[in-house]
């Protein structure tokens, strides 16, 4: 078993009278994929914030690769990439100038070193070159998830943050981009922790599933979190959208197998 890279100890989160998080603990294995699901409000992006020192939390302890993470407070920010929820480009940039930008901001890298490994990382996500010169406002949805993605993976990250990656894209999309996430994973040797409601994202690319529930996480595998008894939990995994890709999931891992 892989030793964790993240580990969240006894966090607690509130907005005035209302506690999102009481005491809550995670931990996040090395070279994992991590899935984190839970209901509206249940503070799946607030978990993530607290986590990137973006959210100023009122109690615990967390760490990243053994490094304290307090808000405000510079952490190993060149260890990790994030891609936010809706890609968070720059619309006054084009590709080129906004995956280029951690670089520049992050590095002493000449131009032309910095254009060249920007440029690898779009290859990377599956982008034309000829993509480079456009702005977010010129390119479709998917490929601004991919560009998006290209500037998390910018600086060699150990670990990479995703906020609902597949949010938008349509089936076709949504499943190629499932295959990139898992395909970077196994080559890059990525610790991933994503954010998701795509049940088909939590159990085709997932080592496990965090749920968040009553202000604390449940953590499994996903025939672990399918067994769990919390009506939450009971209601989301046993609905009919979750039930068909749960028996996708078997009936593909069966083919494969008997291949």
């Amino acid at each position: 078993m892989n030793e964790p890279i993240i580990e969240v100890r006894g966090l607690v989160n509130r907005f005035g009278h209302q506690v999102v998080h009481d005491h809550l603990d995670l931990s996040v294995r090395r070279d994992e994929i991590l899935g984190l699901v839970g209901g509206s409000g249940s503070g799946k992006s607030v978990l993530m914030r607290s986590i990137l020192g973006l959210h100023p939390y009122n109690e615990g302890e967390i760490t990243v690769m053994d490094q304290r993470i307090r808000y405000g407070e510079a952490g190993p920010s060149t260890c990790w990439g994030v891609l936010f929820q809706g890609g968070a480009l720059l619309s006054n940039l084009t590709v080129q100038e906004n995956v280029e930008l951690p670089i520049a901001l992050h590095s002493d890298m000449p131009l032309q070193t910095r254009h060249e490994l920007a440029s690898l990382k779009l290859i990377m996500v599956g982008l034309p070159l000829s993509a480079a010169d456009k702005y977010p406002s010129e390119l479709s949805g998917g490929m601004r998830k991919r560009v998006a993605l290209a500037r998390a993976l910018a600086m060699e990250p150990r670990i990479l943050f995703l906020d609902e990656p597949t949010a938008g894209l349509d089936p076709i999309a949504a499943t190629e981009f499932d295959e990139l996430i898992t395909y970077l994973h196994d080559n890059l040797d990525l610790t991933i922790l994503m954010i998701t409601h795509d049940v088909d994202s939590l159990f085709n690319t997932c080592n496990r599933i965090a749920v968040l529930v009553d202000q604390q996480v449940r953590v499994g595998t996903a025939e672990e979190i399918i067994g769990d008894t919390h009506p939450w939990i009971r209601e989301y995994f046993g609905a009919p959208r979750s039930k068909r890709a749960w028996l996708a999931k078997q009936a593909s891992e069966q083919e494969r197998r008997r291949g």
